[in-house]
């Protein structure tokens, strides 16, 4: 590879690096019986992406949002950890950051330390994992770090990294398609992340200049 710097790639974490759905959907089933709420967990890991007081705030009034949020981020080790799996491809599109020579920044609007514990519990070995920013608010990690590229699977990751100034990779393995990706601004759309370290490679060999943002 003739990469001037060695590349600095962030990754959205649900349903980009792993399909959080059980675990989500075990953790909301809890959430109502706990508080008797009625609440629709299929319709609610349909649409992930968004911070957790967006999604309360369709099951509970206003002044509830905050404590139900508290209470889920606290049910959330227990019952959403084990039930999540790596998507295809995750573990792979991290080594080959790494085999390039690069960093991997995970920024997530999720709580930082239930993020962590994913990152823990399957084995997967980002370099630095940030919580709790959500679109635009992903700039303020990804800027942080240096971040050339970030990937994810929701438009919401998409305006991230156009207010970071990185290259916008979407994969189709969330609420979004490929088209709703390319209008939100994508550069590239990938079907998933089988499809990554294929594209890395081409990326920093045939456009090593991409990776400099003193060349940008």
């Amino acid at each position: 590879m003739t990469s001037l710097v060695p590349p600095v790639v962030g990754f959205d974490l649900d349903m980009t690096l792993i399909d959080s759905r059980p675990g989500i959907r075990a953790c909301y089933q809890t959430l109502a019986e706990r508080t008797g709420a009625r609440i629709d967990a299929d319709l609610v890991v349909s649409r992930l992406g968004p911070p957790v007081e967006e999604e309360m705030a369709n099951w509970f009034p206003a002044e509830e949002i905050a404590e139900m949020a508290a209470l889920y981020r606290r049910l959330y080790p227990e019952y959403a950890v084990t039930g999540t799996l790596a998507l295809p491809g995750a573990a792979e599109a991290i080594e080959a950051v790494h085999a390039a020579g690069g960093r991997v920044v995970v920024v997530t609007a999720k709580h930082q330390p239930n993020a962590k514990l994913h990152m823990e519990h399957l084995g997967l070995d980002p370099d630095v994992v940030v919580g709790d920013l959500w679109a635009e608010r992903k700039a303020e990690a990804l800027k942080e770090y240096g971040a050339h590229v970030y990937v994810g699977d929701h438009v919401g990751d998409v305006r991230g990294a156009r207010a970071a100034g990185a290259l916008s990779v979407g994969v189709t393995t969330g609420p979004c398609d490929a088209e709703e990706l390319r209008t939100a601004g994508a550069d590239v759309v990938l079907d998933d992340l089988l499809a990554f370290p294929g594209w890395l490679s081409a990326y920093l060999a045939d456009a090593p200049e991409a990776a400099d943002p003193s060349l940008a």
